[in-house]
């Protein structure tokens, strides 16, 4: 994204700014008063509201409308000597107030045009709002459905991962920042967060350089290419040292050998939390250790407001730092157009008309609906006919219209979304209904962990008479939307409280059964794939979910989703993922001294890139050109033998058979999603240059070696067409 260069006014304006007033610039404070209100008189948010009038904050966190906006850009233009303004900031995680689905769902849909402009969507809102900064995409690459923050990102695979952070980069950015309906964009948490050990969050990552280079770090680099404004690190470790106090990260690595040119801002008092840690004697020396490696703006702490004037003075801290920290965040606002209109994202007229407009909940409808990723399918159940009579449909979620819309939703409206019922049953009048046992408390809230009903099967007998009666059961099952995000990690994670109960006791009664899946992590669902003939994956899909699934059910839209994470038959598979090793004995034996598990499979239940259709594809006549070797030519045919129209996403594995450094038995290098029309084929071409065939060594150095490849080509990552090439 092109932008003027405004190194300039910034040096102009930093000649202009005391040291404190730089420092200012470094400080974000959260919403700490109504802004609508009289100004605090006393305690610490008088402090605060005293640092604004001198121009000693540079950003604000979670204020938002147009009136609050205004009034506190007004405060600071006006009232501080130089008048910068603010940034307001603001989780739109996946969308505003018209929501999308999680971005894990998102990524489902391995659909990057719809991906961007689902975020295009929630920029247009949260601009109308007087907010101009996400702190979103969530880039972090995870193997573990354990941490609860899976659900904020694009799956395990670092190639998926890389194209969906450029899509979400250029949906918030838009092709011009200072554009009344973009915001910046944030890349997070730099880095390895996904990694935590355990799945638990704010914890310990301990990986080698080999997995950080070509794991971690690449939807990174991506997001920096897309001209991502700000990066935000982490809470956790890295290899010993907090990720908020790592100068190899992020001065090495993020500002030197990535190139990133915008700022890093700190996570939510994460330089304090240094102390914690034991990196940290205090937070004076956090202020000290967090600057010095790099992280430009300190999100609520305060320690760097309090502190690091006086570290300058006192010669610990180099005004270098300082001065490079500034000058990053200057340009930022300067980009966004704030010098030159503070107000520009101040339009009552424009926030009462864009908030949950027509257009964005048509989109988030399509969305959603792409997302959704059909499991399985025996006997052609799905799709159920908008006229079919004798359909239960049962479920305490099935009527949820909370749960649906997912976490980091705080702008959003309670109880906002299309309930499964309401959009099944505008579909199909006949439908019928029975609750069943509650599967959650329903007295939920964003900060406290969720009630589950863990023993009480009051409802079950009226479900399971009424299933015997029936000709389909549609059971609506699956995670509460505050189970998963921030803080939500799960030991184990398959259907939780009674719901086990409850779909085994329905089977009994009716093995006709679908099974609606509303999630925001792979759970372990062992018996359920084995036993029940439809399942459909519909995540968390937000503001239009029981329109959306009423589209798929039904069949007016064509499942096209594909896993971007691995489903695992138990808990005890977990980390799993499908770039493995093979190890040094990967196949079976007659004896027992072979890479496996005495009590279970190693196969996922299902695989990365999976997903039905109610179309059948197949692909043929795989073929592979590498007489140049910098640019090797793949074609297959993908043909479309079912009766409907549909999608695909033909996905492209590579695996280096013999390097310097091991590589996975697969990964995937190319994908592109088909509609087909019924009994049609294409031919569909993929280029593999250098940067599909190499890998980063222990240096950082893209390294492309020659020898024998193989190349695998099919509908995921495990039913594939295989051919080996040479590369000279």
């Amino acid at each position: 994204m092109a932008q003027k260069n405004y190194d300039a006014q910034v040096d102009s304006l930093m000649q202009l700014m005391t040291l404190e007033e730089k420092v200012g610039q470094m400080n974000q404070y959260n919403g700490f008063y109504d802004v609508t209100g009289p100004a605090p008189t006393g305690g610490n948010a008088a402090v605060k509201y005293e640092h604004l009038r001198k121009g000693w904050v540079g950003a604000m966190l979670s204020v938002r409308g147009v009136e609050e906006v205004h009034k506190l850009q007004k405060l600071v233009v006006e009232e501080s000597r130089l008048g910068i303004p603010l940034l307001f900031g603001f989780d739109v995680i996946h969308g505003y107030k018209t929501l999308s689905p999680i971005p894990l769902a998102e990524a489902a849909s391995w659909d990057l045009k719809a991906i961007e402009q689902s975020a295009s969507i929630a920029a247009n809102e949260a601009s109308a709002v007087g907010l101009n900064w996400t702190f979103a995409p969530m880039v972090d690459i995870s193997r573990d459905a354990r941490w609860g923050r899976v659900m904020e990102g694009a799956g395990e695979d670092p190639y998926l991962g890389s194209k969906i952070a450029t899509a979400r980069v250029r949906g918030f950015q838009g092709s011009d920042l200072s554009a009344p309906n973009t915001i910046a964009a944030t890349a997070k948490h730099f880095a390895a967060y996904g990694f935590v050990e355990g799945g638990i969050e704010y914890g310990i990552v301990d990986i080698g350089t080999h997995t950080l280079y070509n794991q971690v770090l690449p939807p990174f680099q991506a997001a920096v290419d897309a001209d991502v404004k700000s990066v935000m690190n982490g809470f956790n470790l890295l290899n010993g040292v907090p990720v908020t106090g790592n100068a190899f990260l992020q001065r090495e690595m993020l500002k030197g050998k990535m190139n990133f040119q915008g700022f890093v801002v700190s996570d939510w008092a994460s330089t304090q939390e240094m102390v914690a840690h034991g990196f940290a004697a205090d937070e004076k020396d956090a202020a000290l250790k967090a600057s010095i490696a790099g992280s430009d703006m300190e999100m609520e702490s305060g320690t760097y407001v309090a502190h690091l004037a006086a570290l300058v003075r006192e010669g610990k801290v180099d005004e270098a730092v300082i001065d490079e920290a500034v000058r990053r965040i200057l340009k930022v606002k300067f980009e966004l157009g704030l010098f030159e209109d503070p107000y520009r994202y101040c339009d009552l007229e424009r926030e009462k008309e864009r908030i949950y407009h027509a257009d964005h909940q048509a989109g988030v409808r399509d969305m959603a609906r792409r997302s959704m990723v059909l499991l399985k399918n025996e006997g052609e159940l799905l799709p159920l006919g908008k006229k079919q009579k004798n359909i239960l449909v049962v479920g305490a979620m099935a009527k949820d219209k909370n749960s649906p819309l997912g976490s980091w939703r705080i702008a959003s409206d309670d109880n906002s979304a299309v309930s499964v019922w309401e959009g099944l049953s505008a579909q199909n009048p006949y439908l019928k209904y029975i609750k069943g046992p509650e599967y959650f408390d329903p007295e939920v809230a964003f900060v406290q962990e969720v009630k589950v009903n863990e023993d009480d099967l009051s409802g079950l007998e009226e479900a399971v008479a009424a299933a015997k009666e029936a000709d389909v059961v549609v059971l609506v099952a699956g995670e509460h939307g505050f189970q998963s995000g921030e803080a939500r990690s799960r030991a184990e994670i398959g259907l939780p409280g009674i719901q086990p109960q409850l779909i085994r006791a329905l089977h009994k009664a009716n093995s006709n059964m679908v099974l609606l899946l509303f999630n925001g992590r792979p759970l372990t669902l062992s018996w359920e794939a084995e036993n029940i003939p439809a399942i459909l994956e519909c995540w968390q899909p937000g503001s239009q979910a029981g329109n959306a699934v009423a589209d798929v059910v039904f069949g007016d839209y064509n499942p096209a989703g594909k896993l971007p994470m691995t489903f695992p038959r138990n808990l005890g598979q977990v980390p799993i993922y499908y770039n493995q090793y093979n190890g040094s004995r990967p196949d079976p034996q007659p004896i027992v001294f072979w890479s496996h598990y005495m009590d279970s499979e190693k196969s996922p239940l299902f695989p990365f890139g999976y997903g039905l259709s109610y179309s059948e594809f197949a692909y043929s006549d795989l073929k592979v050109d590498a007489s140049n070797p910098k640019a090797v030519q793949v074609e297959v045919v993908l043909e479309n033998k079912g009766k409907r129209a549909g999608e695909e996403v033909a996905q492209l594995y590579v695996r280096d058979l013999v390097a310097n450094q091991v590589r996975p038995i697969k990964e995937l290098k190319g994908f592109e999603k088909v509609y087909l029309q019924a009994g049609a084929s294409v031919l569909l071409r993929f280029t593999l240059t250098g940067r599909e065939l190499g890998y980063f060594d222990h240096q950082y150095k893209w390294v492309v070696e020659p020898g024998e490849f193989e190349v695998m080509v099919g509908g995921n990552s495990v039913n594939v067409l295989k051919e080996r090439f040479v590369l000279d």
